[in-house]
């Protein structure tokens, strides 16, 4: 692999292109982005060069699209007349049914594998692009593709592979629901009159999603409804039980079960 483009040049292309040149990659690094993006990642040293779409998938060997969902799934209409035969694409949008759905109808001179790295921060830019973003966490693929997969590795992250419908409603369950409950949490405790004189930890810590833009989730929600609101139909159903547990012996049993599950999430 000796050229990468990085379609969308913000915090996680950004940061997908300083974790390559991190972990040794000495190819050619080409942004593809809106100019201001561009200034800042040139001034940076995030990317090498900057190129048109066309242009820069014609010499590429992996195209990498950074960009919300919708932008995605126009540039997988356009982007396939552009590729040489077999170059890789991918994307790191996060969901894939929708994403994995357009490039099997859009995708055929290049070969196209979904991906999607947990990892993130409330701030965007290619201003917070940190090389370090992906190490630890799970990184997402929804086939196999061995280069691909080297790379992931190499920048630290967790691989793990399945299907774009497991992919769906498994991050319904561990993002786009907390993202939600963070958001309603932060709406209730906004509606009460001087809590905030009183909030400590757990509310800046439960409430750190609500600073999360709605630009970000707005394709999320749209692309994911259904995984997202059977995953909020089984919290509110859990909080009902807690809520009817209040006064009684069954709460002790409820926090044991939720220790078990918090410390197999953080082994």
């Amino acid at each position: 692999m000796n050229s990468v483009s990085i379609v969308g040049v913000g915090l996680i292309g950004g940061s997908f292109a300083l974790a390559l040149r991190e972990a040794g990659f000495e190819g050619r690094i080409i942004g593809v982005s809106s100019q201001p993006a561009i200034d800042a990642a040139l001034a940076l040293g995030v990317i090498d060069e900057t190129l048109p779409l066309a242009e820069a998938a014609a010499v590429s060997d992996l195209i990498y699209l950074a960009q919300p969902i919708e932008r995605i799934l126009q540039t997988l209409g356009a982007i396939d007349a552009l590729v040489r035969p077999g170059t890789l694409i991918t994307d790191a949008g996060s969901t894939k049914v929708a994403i994995v759905t357009r490039a099997a109808g859009a995708v055929h001179r290049g070969r196209f594998i979904g991906g999607h790295p947990m990892a993130g921060k409330e701030s965007r830019g290619v201003e917070q692009a940190d090389a370090d973003l992906f190490r630890g966490r799970p990184y997402i693929l929804t086939g196999r593709a061995p280069e691909l997969e080297s790379w992931i590795e190499r920048i630290g992250a967790r691989l793990v592979v399945m299907t774009a419908e497991e992919h769906d409603r498994l991050v319904a369950v561990t993002s786009h629901l907390p993202q939600l409950i963070s958001t309603a949490l932060a709406s209730v405790i906004g509606a009460q009159p001087d809590a905030a004189k009183v909030a400590g930890p757990a509310a800046v810590d439960l409430t750190r999603l609500a600073l999360s833009p709605y630009e970000i989730w707005r394709d999320i929600f749209a692309t994911n409804a259904d995984s997202v609101d059977s995953a909020m139909g089984a919290f509110i159903a859990k909080l009902e039980e807690l809520r009817s547990s209040l006064r009684s012996p069954e709460m002790e049993h409820a926090f044991e079960e939720a220790t078990t599950a918090a410390k197999a999430l953080r082994r």
